[in-house]
């Protein structure tokens, strides 16, 4: 009693007024000590005993493995007299618990060898060895040594067995190891649930998670991570509120997954709420937490308070540079994104997606280029994702040789046959010009979802194959089960267009709503205008855009007047470019449009009147940008920009092109 209550000076009092020494009482002076961490003192105890049994050995040997101290545990282990069951299975979970799973399992070959019979625990620990090290053929020899000792419904081995199975994705053989348990535990019910949860059959695992009699933390934990990796945030939040109401509480893990949820959803006040309960309880210090919110904050735009946790972080990981790297990404500051790349001490796979799918998002593809480069030089491997990231650059600036570049590493690593990275090569080619290399990447893909066709169906419209792009709609349309998408149909409308196949791009028109259930939006309907001015049907392209459940884009004004100029119909031209100007009143876009109008029917008054009204409305044209490759780095110009480093030198030179162009005039 006095021991279980910590006073051990109590103890000792008594053990002084005992005659003669007890075994009994030395074991549970042993044992205390070891509970309170006293190894010296109960090695000490141990060492002075006249007599030992199989207890004071075995509790030696088991306190010794529980603080990490493999080595002199084993060496007391060796020098045991007794070789029973229990100081057998003393040193082998002892091993197996401190990551010494394969010399676990050599010491279970040499029990084996003595003659001893294992028992519940033995097998338990022996099948967690063999889960830890993956080797499921030694984990089915061993299910017939459990089957053969009679140990096959025992709770705690059928356990062991179900996580054995759910690791090495044997999910059938789980489940008839559940099924035919006697008796089940709320081990056994969360160990099942992790079977559906990892085969991603959530219907199924929350079938099971309604049927547990009991649960536990674990379980609520796994079903809540699951709906919040499914997308489904409601139901994670649903879920959580509904653990906590019943009293459990939330674990580290479940706490993550919840604000992995909030910041999906981008709910920051009750983010905070959860990052003042986790401060609380004394959990904030995690670095699963820390990171979890550092993501919450940075995904809300709250890349301050995201960096005032990530610097509160003690013992910071790659898990929490990624998340701060990524959430200054995602807000689009590359500049402090960099700088803490940069300075990480450590780079993963995700380090440098992160930092390059920033670039690509913020459209700084001349970084992208130089970010990858970087990644190859450290001799990181790309991931498909890293990619399709450097794909998608590749085709915004049109860099074929970049892109034929990148496709012969794909080939190298084995990768082309991913869908995702098949339809960004195709999508590369296509925008790079290369239409024939971009039809031979689609041809030879294995599998093609919705964004694979879309982009070959779009890149055919875009490089003049109109004709070709419709047949591939018709194709895909027969042979395949998936549904068209908002811009495959642009792409449709775009052929039809450039077809002047205008009544068969009417009836698509017509069933974008009706048939596919695809609300026309502005781009749409701009297509549709530009299909009917080409054809000359002037005034039903107007009364397309006056029956617009929204205000039109400029474009499809623009596309209006160049058909009434194509077909010299003044009056709509009039009626057009007053509303063109109306528009443009909040978008100077429109000012360009009209302006440019106005100059290719030789109209300079009115030119000269449009830039003057943008002048008096602080309205500018956004400056034109081109680049050009030179030895694998892209330059970037952009109009009346004199930032450039060579900027003076490149000026000296186009003087110089000019005086030698001029040359011969003024020679003659």
């Amino acid at each position: 009693m006095y021991l279980d209550f910590r006073k051990l000076s109590e103890a000792n009092q008594i053990l002084k007024e005992f005659n003669g020494f007890d075994l009994v009482v030395q074991n549970c002076l042993i044992n205390a000590n070891i509970q309170w961490g006293n190894l010296g003192e109960a090695q000490k105890l141990f060492d002075e005993m006249p007599e030992r049994n199989e207890i004071t050995w075995t509790t030696l040997i088991s306190g010794l493995m529980k603080y990490g101290r493999v080595q002199e545990s084993m060496w007391y282990f060796e020098r045991n007299p007794f070789n029973n069951v229990v100081s057998w299975t003393a040193g082998i979970s002892g091993l197996v618990k401190n990551g010494s799973s394969f010399h676990g399992l050599k010491l279970f070959v040499r029990l084996l060898e003595s003659g001893v019979k294992p028992n519940q625990v033995t097998f338990t620990s022996v099948v967690s060895a063999c889960t830890e090290m993956g080797d499921f053929e030694l984990g089915m020899s061993v299910l017939g040594l459990i089957v053969k000792t009679g140990f096959e419904n025992n709770v705690s081995v059928c356990n062991s067995l179900i996580t054995l199975c759910l690791r090495m994705h044997e999910f059938n053989l789980a489940w008839r190891v559940f099924d035919r348990m006697e008796t089940r535990d709320v081990v056994s019910w969360t160990a099942i649930l992790d079977t559906y949860v990892e085969m991603g059959d959530l219907g199924e695992a929350r079938r099971i998670f309604n049927e547990m009699p009991e649960r536990n933390e674990v379980s609520w934990s796994a079903i809540i991570a699951r709906y919040s990796q499914c997308g489904d945030h409601i139901e994670a939040l649903k879920l959580f509120r509904q653990m906590v109401q019943e009293g459990l509480k939330p674990t580290i893990s479940c706490f993550s997954s919840i604000l992995s949820a909030l910041a999906s959803l981008e709910i920051l006040r009750a983010g905070k709420n959860i990052h003042a309960h986790v401060k609380k309880i004394g959990i904030e210090g995690d670095v699963f937490i820390s990171s979890s919110l550092v993501d919450l904050y940075c995904k809300c735009g709250e890349t301050k308070d995201g960096r005032l946790v990530f610097d509160s972080i003690e013992k910071k990981n790659v898990v929490s540079w990624n998340s701060m790297i990524g959430g200054y990404s995602m807000n689009g500051q590359m500049d402090e994104a960099k700088y803490l790349f940069d300075n990480m001490p450590t780079r993963n796979n995700v380090s440098w997606g992160s930092i390059i799918g920033g670039y690509v998002e913020y459209k700084q593809f001349d970084m992208v280029f130089e970010v990858f480069n970087e990644m190859l030089l450290s001799g990181e491997t790309p991931t498909k994702l890293t990619f399709s990231s450097v794909l998608c650059a590749c085709a915004s600036v049109a860099s074929l040789e970049k892109g034929k570049n990148l496709h012969g590493k794909i080939l190298k690593l084995g990768f082309q046959y991913d869908v995702y990275l098949g339809t960004a090569l195709t999508d590369m080619y296509a925008k790079s010009g290369d239409i024939e290399s971009s039809k031979q990447v689609f041809d030879r893909m294995l599998e093609r979802n919705e964004f694979s066709w879309t982009v070959m169906i779009q890149g055919l419209a875009e490089s003049g194959f109109a004709k070709e792009s419709l047949a591939l709609f018709e194709e895909m349309r027969r042979n395949s089960s998936l549904a068209p998408n908002e811009l495959m149909l642009l792409s449709v409308l775009f052929a039809c267009s450039h077809c002047g196949l205008v009544d068969k791009g009417l009836q698509f028109f017509g069933a974008m709503e009706s048939v596919y259930g695809i609300r026309p939006k502005g781009r749409h309907y701009t297509c549709v205008v530009d299909m009917l001015s080409r054809s000359g049907r002037l005034y039903e392209a107007e009364e397309l855009i006056n029956s617009m459940p929204f205000q039109p884009e400029a474009n499809a004004l623009a596309a209006l007047l160049s058909g009434c100029k194509t077909y010299k119909n003044e009056e709509l031209a009039e009626r057009t470019a007053r509303k063109l100007g109306e528009l443009a009143e909040k978008n100077s876009a429109g000012f360009v449009l009209l302006s440019n109008i106005y100059a290719s029917a030789g109209r300079w008054i009115d030119v000269s009147n449009i830039r003057k009204l943008m002048r008096e409305k602080g309205l500018k044209k956004s400056g034109g940008c081109s680049w050009i490759e030179v030895r694998n780095h892209l330059h970037s110009f952009y109009s009346e920009d004199g930032t450039l480093s060579k900027s003076a030198e490149i000026h000296d030179i186009l003087e110089l092109l000019r005086l030698e162009i001029m040359a011969p005039i003024f020679s003659n």
